[in-house]
């Protein structure tokens, strides 16, 4: 009898999955459980503003990749799942399965006062194009750009999308010949943002910076956001427009469940990406939280390792084979400035950053190509 395989999330993580399963379980029954049946290509965003891409760009419908995949499409949000974790507890009824991947990401803090003031661009397509227009109706002013932490989980955020917010931004104000009526102004809770991607990146994104005459200050936390401002711990910086990413945290039907969860409120997973103490079950990509070096991103490209890995280790599992392969941690990223790019690869074995490039912005644009065509 074919396995009834489920899946949370249409993400980076849960299609990776999904296509691993079926290369390897081409009898499987696989469900999707996700709330719309979409993959929003975050990654492409931070061309929004600029115009270099458009919503249709980055919003690929998955109706034809689950005809060609045989996958079943359940239109729901999950909002709990039983004890053993074989039932997933939807807003549209149950469904039941053999064995569980969640990636159904992770959901950004919302908890500093007046956060509703500040666009937080990772949140959607709907974010980019709030940026674009937003800065297509200002003549001038102070834009800011930040990132923080979850508290409990540091390694729970992501960071990169802001340098490459930034610094399209500062390219595209020059491009329109207007980059001198606008204040451009970096926060970060840490005196060295970024520091995951390496020393060498740091100091290239901050001599970068200065270089552009962005305005920098470091090792302040925001302690609150206001429709004309931001109050950091010490300073008062006036703003125009403001935009920030939070720390992230598990999503909130993960409450409804008797499922592990780190400090930070994630799904808690080992190296092979099971989760503890609930059979058949396992996690990838950010709702996750893994054993790993603390500069284990949150990207797509770590989503990706981890959702072939559990779901090989899922199969394994189900046929009653050791459950032994381990994901592997690798930071692969290319900061993008709208015309060139920073490209930081980091692995056990060292960081490694290249210098501003044309032709790193160029490869950044053809992944996104070659990666989404196998979905449309």
């Amino acid at each position: 009898m074919a396995a009834h395989i489920s899946v949370v999330g249409a993400g980076f993580a849960g299609l990776t999955a999904l296509r691993t399963l079926r290369k390897h379980a081409p009898n499987a029954e696989l469900t999707l459980v996700a709330p719309r049946a979409e993959l929003h290509y975050l990654p492409g965003t931070i061309w929004l503003p600029s115009g270099k891409r458009k919503r249709e760009d980055l919003v690929v419908p998955l109706g034809n990749f689950f005809k060609r995949q045989r996958i079943h499409f359940h239109q729901a949000h999950a909002t709990g799942l039983s004890e053993d974790g074989r039932t997933l507890h939807t807003e549209a009824g149950d469904v039941t399965n053999d064995g569980l991947i969640i990636a159904c990401g992770a959901r950004f803090i919302r908890k500093l006062p007046g956060i509703e003031h500040a666009i937080i661009p990772c949140e959607g397509v709907e974010a980019g194009e709030a940026i674009r227009d937003r800065l297509t109706a200002l003549s001038g002013g102070t834009l800011c750009f930040g990132f923080g932490t979850n508290p409990n989980e540091p390694i729970a955020m992501r960071g990169g999308p802001m340098f490459e917010f930034v610094f399209g931004t500062d390219t595209l104000l020059r491009k329109q010949g207007r980059r001198d009526k606008f204040k451009l102004v970096f926060f970060s809770g840490s005196k060295r943002p970024g520091q995951r991607l390496g020393d060498k990146a740091v100091e290239l994104i901050l001599a970068e910076m200065h270089k552009r005459g962005i305005e920098t200050v470091l090792g302040e936390k925001p302690k609150q956001f206001e429709a004309g401002a931001i109050q950091l711990e010490h300073t008062r910086i006036e703003s125009d427009l403001t935009l920030f990413m939070p720390g992230m945290t598990g999503q909130s039907w993960l409450d409804n469940t008797v499922l592990p969860r780190s400090p930070g409120g994630l799904v808690q997973g080992d190296m092979q990406c099971r989760v503890p103490g609930v059979a058949c079950t396992f996690v990838a990509g950010d709702g996750g939280s893994f054993p790993g070096p603390e500069w284990m991103p949150k990207q797509a490209h770590q989503a990706d390792l981890q959702a072939e890995v559990a779901a090989r280790n899922l199969l394994r599992a189900l046929a009653g084979a050791p459950v032994e392969e381990v994901f592997k941690s690798e930071l692969l990223c290319i900061i993008d400035t709208l015309d060139r790019g920073i490209t930081v690869k980091r692995s056990e074995r060292g960081p490694r950053t290249v210098p501003l490039s044309r032709f790193a912005h160029w490869a950044k644009a053809l992944f996104e190509k070659r990666y989404l065509r196998q979905y449309r």
